[in-house]
């Protein structure tokens, strides 16, 4: 058994439950991260080291039913715990936040832009910043700024596309500051699978499921790689990325271009970031953005309050 999961008592695992909870309820928003809420709650690079710890012997292992072996070298119970947690997030605010993008976009746009402008702020302070740092971060800002904008693509719905789409969605979904719904909105993916959630749908979730574990298997192992050998510059290149996101969850828009879904509803197609109004609406949503800010400092205070959570450390 791992190591980590032996050296864990109750408490930690319900803290485990807790922070796959919060990824998984910003994976489900399209311009915030469940890798940055991750990052934050010092689960991440524990995280990659488990979703490598898979890998062809443990597959060899598993045909073979030799389950007590697996068990040995895969730290399933951390893995069981931030699933459980992702899982319940994701079943459970599947409707809600359909809902609320669908009726009250702005005041939950707000509230997830103070989470991400905190999460700029929790991660920034970890980087020596230099000439060469500020620069990637830059290069990062830019790159997350132009795919944010891109307009969403009219795809098929078919299992090889949607597995296809899985595939580029995960490795979003565990970077910090790319949002794997986002990849998923512009793949033009992203209401056919948050349909297939709430309806439990499972002809459309298994080439999903399966698209979701080949390109975590596979992207894993090079993101932990990178910040292994190049730690400092990849958090810079995530905090850029970061930042980036921001134009997409930036609440206030206008609309420039619409398109007919599948249901026959008109929806926006093409959308231009916009300065806000005084009145009631913005001061609600300033509120709602500190609200998000502020969740994000306690988040940060709490993981930083157990320093002695295994291997769970974000320094490394």
């Amino acid at each position: 058994m791992s190591s980590s999961d032996t050296a864990r008592g109750p408490k930690d695992y319900v803290y485990l439950v807790f922070t796959g909870i919060v990824m998984g309820a910003a994976d489900v928003v399209p311009g915030v991260s469940g890798g940055t809420m991750a990052f934050i709650m010092g689960v991440y690079q524990e995280l990659l080291d488990a979703i490598r710890s898979v890998d062809l012997k443990v597959a060899r292992l598993a045909l073979r039913l030799r389950i007590r072996e697996i068990l040995e070298v895969v730290p399933w119970k951390f893995l069981l715990a931030l699933g459980s947690g992702i899982l319940a997030a994701g079943l459970t605010l599947a409707g809600v936040v359909s809902w609320l993008l669908e009726h009250q976009p702005v005041y939950l746009y707000s509230l997830f832009f103070g989470l991400v402008l905190a999460s700029v702020v929790a991660i920034g302070t970890q980087v020596r910043w230099s000439t060469g740092a500020v620069l990637t971060m830059l290069f990062g800002t830019a790159l997350a700024w132009w795919i944010v904008g891109l307009v969403p693509l009219q795809m098929p719905h078919d299992p090889l596309t949607v597995f296809l789409s899985a595939s580029v969605t995960i490795t979003a979904m565990i970077l910090p500051g790319i949002s794997g719904s986002l990849i998923l909105l512009i793949l033009g993916q992203y209401e056919y699978i948050l349909n297939a959630v709430k309806s439990l749908d499972i002809v459309t979730l298994i080439p999903f499921v399966l698209g979701l574990i080949v390109g975590l298997a596979s992207f894993a192992r090079v993101l932990g790689w990178l910040l292994r050998t190049y730690r400092q510059r990849t958090i810079t290149l995530l905090v850029g990325f970061m930042i980036g996101s921001l134009r997409k969850i930036w609440p206030f828009k206008e609309t420039l271009e619409t398109m007919v879904d599948r249901h026959g509803e008109v929806v926006p197609l093409l959308e231009r970031n916009v300065a806000p109004e005084l009145g009631p609406t913005l001061w609600l949503c300033i509120g709602l953005s500190v609200l998000g800010f502020v969740l994000i400092r306690f988040l940060t205070l709490l993981q930083a309050s157990r320093p002695g959570f295994a291997a769970g450390e974000t320094d490394g």
